[in-house]
């Protein structure tokens, strides 16, 4: 039996959407806690409705970060859901939300008044620009966070436009911010037994991956350029072209260059007294450049990939996602995993990249269907009466989904969970 994952034990109200939110929470998931996500009874979080593609009318954009947590559909805009909302609150360890700031506080929903009377719980906000200064009223999406925050000016190549990452990078290491602050406010909790407000901005985690960039900055006052591939302090350090396609070449120290120079029959290169410092190669790369492209032209990638990592430099093929998912180190490291969804039937998804030796995180729940969990939770924690909750359901404040389930012969059926059932 999988042991329970550290946060075992501890309850998140979940009432955040997208993306910077819900990859916070699914994290917590995995490492165990309980996490109930907050979704409109109508519609649920945004992201179910993007698409294409659609995995039996299921966004798999949704099912991507959304794992491992119950769906619990409340308008906690009209009375009875509001008064639901808060006693699921008063059960919780944790809250999560993304809301623009302001937003919550005209609902009471905010940490001022939540604070009030739930002392130890942890309140962790992720917005795009903060709850305080001059732009926290600011709407953050994670491309123009990308275009603000620096990262588009020092992406792409040095002819091209700006480009965007091909993740929203800035919505991610915000919720990876939001984790670790949350995690840090536990901890402090374990000492003086409040809670806290942890307060995650987008604009803010996103500088802050800035790292040598800003620092490169700061120390000279001019603001890197784009560069490609390359690398603005290590040579060579770049994508080539081999005869049937492309490899990074990650040459990280003078050691390495002789190696490199030693397999690819660069002898003159490497005696060269202009590249045999890290300093002269990346001062003189325009004439570095064409001579390790042109070696690298004449063998394949998985030649190179041979030699290369024979002789420890370190190098690595260009590959598209597919590629990556079948890899076998992947599969070694349970970074692809299979979990029962009650629609789709073997759902693949990422696994959890975190790995405890005692206390491991797991891949135990599908991402849900809207409004799966919300009788079970309503009926059972609450004590919301069957005819209470049939009412509620009529009048738009709670959604009870009715489950498309797979029978022991592999076909579908309609059915209730459960707690729905008569």
């Amino acid at each position: 039996m999988t042991p329970n994952g550290p946060l075992d034990g501890l309850t998140v109200v979940d009432l955040s959407r997208v993306l910077s939110g819900p990859y916070c929470t699914m994290q917590l998931a995995d490492m165990g806690a309980r996490v109930i996500k907050i979704e409109h009874p109508d519609r649920g979080d945004d992201t179910r409705a993007w698409g294409p593609p659609w995995v039996h009318g299921e966004s798999s954009y949704f099912l991507s970060i959304n794992r491992n947590k119950e769906s619990v559909a409340i308008d906690f805009k009209a009375r009875e859901g509001r008064a639901l909302l808060d006693r699921l609150i008063a059960r919780a360890d944790i809250l999560v939300e993304n809301f623009r700031p302001g937003s919550l506080a005209r609902q009471g929903l905010d940490y001022a008044s939540l604070a009030a009377t739930h002392p130890r719980l942890i309140y962790a906000s992720i917005s795009g620009f903060g709850q305080t200064g001059p732009r926290s009223h600011e709407a953050g999406y994670d491309a123009m966070v990308q275009a603000e925050g620096g990262l588009m000016s020092i992406t792409g190549a040095p002819t091209s436009e700006p480009v965007r990452l091909g993740v929203a990078i800035s919505d991610i290491a915000a919720g990876l911010f939001a984790v670790q602050g949350i995690l840090l406010a536990l901890i402090a909790r374990g000492t003086t037994g409040r809670g806290q407000h942890v307060d995650i901005s987008m604009f803010d985690a996103t500088a802050a991956l800035l790292t040598y960039q800003a620092q490169r900055t700061l120390a000279t006052g001019a603001a890197p350029t784009r560069l490609g591939n390359r690398h603005a302090s290590i040579a060579p350090y770049d994508t080539f072209a081999a005869a049937d396609g492309t490899i990074v070449l990650a040459v990280g120290n003078d050691d390495q260059w002789q190696r490199f120079c030693g397999v690819a029959g660069l002898a003159a290169a490497a005696a060269d007294p202009r590249f045999v410092t890290n300093d002269g190669r990346v001062r003189q790369y325009g004439a570095l450049q064409p001579v390790v492209e042109a070696a690298i032209a004449g063998d394949t990638v998985d030649g190179w990939l041979a030699r290369l990592r024979g002789a420890g430099v370190p190098a690595g093929a260009v590959r598209a996602i597919d590629a990556v998912l079948a890899d076998a180190q992947l599969a070694a490291r349970e970074m692809v995993a299979s979990v029962d969804h009650p629609t789709i039937g073997a759902l693949r998804v990422l696994g959890v990249p975190v790995k405890l030796s005692d206390t491991p995180g797991a891949v135990r729940l599908a991402p849900p269907l809207l409004g799966q969990h919300t009788a079970a939770v309503l009926e059972r924690e609450l004590g919301v009466s069957r005819d209470a909750l049939e009412a509620l359901a009529a009048a738009g404040v709670v959604k009870c989904a009715s489950l498309r389930v797979r029978s022991t012969d592999g076909r579908r059926r309609t059915s209730q969970t459960d707690s729905e059932r008569a």
